[in-house]
């Protein structure tokens, strides 16, 4: 399905189709899982199935950098898993490929308790949001799984 873009944000990322196999930011199509923000590259996330969707993977996703620390810092760190308050996108889409897998609350808490809401729901879905929130300025990152033949029916 091809998408539409505003001319003004046509600078920004911005997922112009998606279908069988692949997806497409910018007229640029790729058959691999995907995440990316508004502005910055489009990066290859290295999940083929929302079972293999992790904490770790997600804070790869939202661009939260795993810091080594001293092992008994978690003594004196807020909670949330280490993750600061207001640092990173307000919301993370996740697209989990032609149908909704919804993801641990041991997986997307961390990023929940850092004050960054998770979105997750098919590909679809998630490529038409990510658009909607990325035009409207908001700090929006999505990260999409190819639908691989997967109706949503």
């Amino acid at each position: 399905m091809k998408l539409h873009t505003d001319p003004a944000s046509s600078a920004l990322n911005t997922v112009t189709a998606y279908g069988d196999d692949y997806i497409e930011v910018n007229q640029v199509r790729f058959s691999h899982a995907v995440t990316f923000g508004p502005e910055g590259a489009v990066s290859e996330w290295p999940v083929r199935a929302a079972s293999e969707i992790t904490v770790s993977l997600l804070k790869q996703a939202a661009g939260l950098s795993e810091v080594k620390r001293d092992p008994l810092a978690f003594l004196d760190a807020p909670e949330g898993g280490g993750i600061p308050k207001g640092v990173g996108p307000e919301v993370l889409l996740v697209g989990t490929g032609g149908r909704q897998r919804m993801l641990a609350q041991s997986v997307i808490g961390p990023l929940l308790a850092a004050g960054i809401g998770v979105e997750v729901m098919d590909t679809q879905a998630a490529a038409r949001t990510y658009n909607i929130l990325m035009a409207e300025g908001r700090r929006v990152v999505v990260a999409l799984l190819p639908t691989n033949g997967e109706s949503s029916t």
